[in-house]
């Protein structure tokens, strides 16, 4: 409302500056703050004060608001003042007549000296206004100065840390561990499992045999493995050395974790998941039935239907699996726990592309009950024992305080059924 009052004693012209003082009292104040850093010398200083031309612009219009509401109370109270002394008048001369007409000239007197200020308020605030007006190119100038200013503070700054950049990648490059490079190696993590065996003339996936091994050795009374994580740095200078196909892995015996986190990192970086693309809904149908036999009976005709490569490599899994669960009294790791940290990582439907974040909590239940009931049956699906060290290339390391190896089974010449796929040489 004041501000409505105040306006009504401006002419056109005038209230069309007065619109313009806001925005450019935002720029101005914007500008100022955050070029604060940009401004040396003169020019800043410069700026300074012609910004401080607008708060005493609006300072003058708050002044101007003011007294003319000032000027209303007064107006009221004059005319309360002036019906009351005509009352009083009428009903005769007397004291109250007398004293309603010293109010009402003593409110004469204020409301014409806060008319004197109004209008000298006006008088300024319109000068301040009209000279506002004649310097507004000037203030666009200081504006798009400063923000040149800005612009090229940016771009400095910008061309100095592409130097740095480019001289600590440089520098990086030359000082980097072999280890530490990402670079998919031919053979290793995310190839095809068939690519990978076909050209290393393996039955079992390296890092698979590998990892197996040293965990035989290490790590089958370690608590919550699979489940807790490794350390980056370790967990790929394992990576890296099981891809350049060492069999020199002594240093890693010693972290289970880390050895634990190198298996999952394979299964998971696979193009098809072990237990393959194609099962997907089979297995999921399988976990939804109830009847135990039916279910072990699915499982075995499922297991039937995958690839050879995907089946030896499973069995060889599932068969360890189902060692490390025999001794979850000290590790913690029954097979729903196991089921649990693995499962995402051995089938996944080929729409999560192969992040467990992706795949819906009925995927992952089902995904889940059937990695159990494989770990559990392991014995029924998957006849006859494994000789973990496949390849023979394996051997736990001498002079450690490391625990002992489980015991390698030997292997038994079994016949599979008639609805598994025959084993490879190596494993039955």
């Amino acid at each position: 409302m004041r501000a409505q009052e105040a306006t009504e004693l401006l002419s056109e012209d005038l209230l069309q500056i007065e619109q313009r003082i806001e925005p450019a009292k935002r720029a101005a104040h914007s500008v100022s703050k955050r070029l604060q850093a940009c401004l040396q010398g003169q020019c800043g200083s410069e700026m300074d004060k012609r910004v401080e031309e607008l708060p005493t612009i609006l300072k003058r219009k708050k002044t101007l608001q003011k007294l003319i509401s000032d000027w209303n109370t007064i107006k009221s109270r004059l005319n309360q003042a002036a019906k009351s002394s005509s009352n009083s008048t009428g009903a005769g001369v007397g004291p109250g007549a007398s004293s309603a007409a010293n109010k009402l000239e003593i409110l004469k007197e204020e409301e014409e000296e806060v008319k004197r200020k109004v209008e000298q308020c006006k008088d300024e605030y319109m000068a301040d206004l009209y000279h506002f007006s004649t310097k507004e190119d000037t203030y666009a100038s200081y504006i798009i100065k400063l923000l040149e200013i800005q612009a090229q503070y940016h771009r400095q700054s910008l061309d100095s840390l592409d130097s740095a950049l480019a001289e600590l990648r440089e520098s990086h490059r030359q000082t980097e561990p072999s280890f530490m490079t990402d670079a998919p190696v031919a053979g290793y993590y995310g190839v095809p499992l068939e690519t990978h065996l076909k050209s290393l003339g393996r039955e079992i996936a390296l890092p698979i045999e590998a990892c197996v091994m040293m965990l035989l050795t290490s790590g089958m009374k370690e608590e919550g493995l699979f489940r807790l994580a490794a350390g980056a740095s370790v967990l790929k200078k394992l990576k890296s050395s099981l891809a350049s196909g060492s069999n020199a892995l002594e240093e890693f015996y010693s972290d289970p974790h880390a050895v634990a986190g190198a298996l999952k990192s394979y299964l998971r970086e696979l193009p098809q998941p072990l237990m393959t693309f194609e099962l997907y809904d089979e297995w999921v149908k399988v976990a939804s039935l109830k009847d135990i036999d039916s279910r072990v009976q699915s499982l075995r005709d499922t297991c039937s239907r995958l690839p050879q490569d995907s089946y030896n490599n499973l069995r060889y899994l599932i068969k360890f699996l189902a060692k490390l669960a025999e001794h979850q009294e000290v590790n913690k790791m029954t097979p729903s726990n196991i089921a649990i940290v693995l499962g995402p990582n051995l089938l996944w439907s080929q729409q999560s592309t192969g992040d467990p974040m992706q795949l819906d909590l009925a995927s992952v239940s089902s995904i889940q009950a059937v990695v159990e009931a494989l770990i559990q049956n392991v014995d029924t699906l998957f006849p006859g024992e494994v000789d973990f060290n496949v390849s023979g290339m394996f051997m736990p390391p001498t002079n450690t305080g490391l625990c002992k190896a489980a015991p390698v089974e030997e292997p038994t010449p079994v016949i599979p059924p008639a609805s598994t796929p025959t084993l490879l040489d190596g494993e039955a």
